[in-house]
């Protein structure tokens, strides 16, 4: 099964498991590890009155127990086994839907492209907003926009 095909089948296993337990699903990635493949994902809360994320570890274990019941039912999406590894965003927490972009407006972040724009793959500066389907960030004093199918990795940068 192509990756993509694959991620947007555990992403429609993922979300409702989140969702009941209170949380969204932020990032949902499938990495290869030797003959193993690893299913991270990265859960959330929204909670204004506490900084950073409001997921706790009980949450992770949660989602993390019930998800692998519910990926255990569809072992025709891995013909081996997988690691499970359920986490909150962290400091640098992950952007990767639009809806991510314009909730951390005005937030520093970094952008990795797929493909090169204007000559460059990386971005780093204040994001702008969200138009459309279009990412915009302020880069060396300038916006810019992307389109959010041509990102990569893209995350929040936290000064210490």
């Amino acid at each position: 099964m192509p990756e993509k095909d694959l991620n947007t089948a555990l992403e429609r296993i993922a979300e409702p498991v989140c969702r009941a337990h209170g949380v969204d699903l932020v990032l949902l990635r499938v990495n290869a590890q030797g003959h193993k493949g690893v299913v991270q994902v990265i859960i959330d809360r929204d909670r204004p009155e506490v900084e950073g994320s409001g997921v706790t570890i009980d949450d992770c274990t949660n989602v993390s127990r019930d998800l692998s019941t519910a990926l255990d039912v569809h072992e025709d999406l891995f013909p081996g086994s997988y690691r499970l590894e359920v986490s909150s965003p962290g400091l640098e927490r992950p952007l990767g839907r639009l809806a991510d972009y314009e909730r951390f407006r005005g937030r520093e972040a970094k952008i990795k492209l797929k493909q090169p724009l204007d000559g460059r793959r990386r971005f780093q500066g204040k994001l702008l907003g969200v138009h459309g389907e279009e990412i915009e960030i302020e880069q060396d004093g300038a916006p810019v926009r992307i389109s959010h199918e041509q990102i990569d990795r893209a995350n929040l940068v936290y000064r210490f």
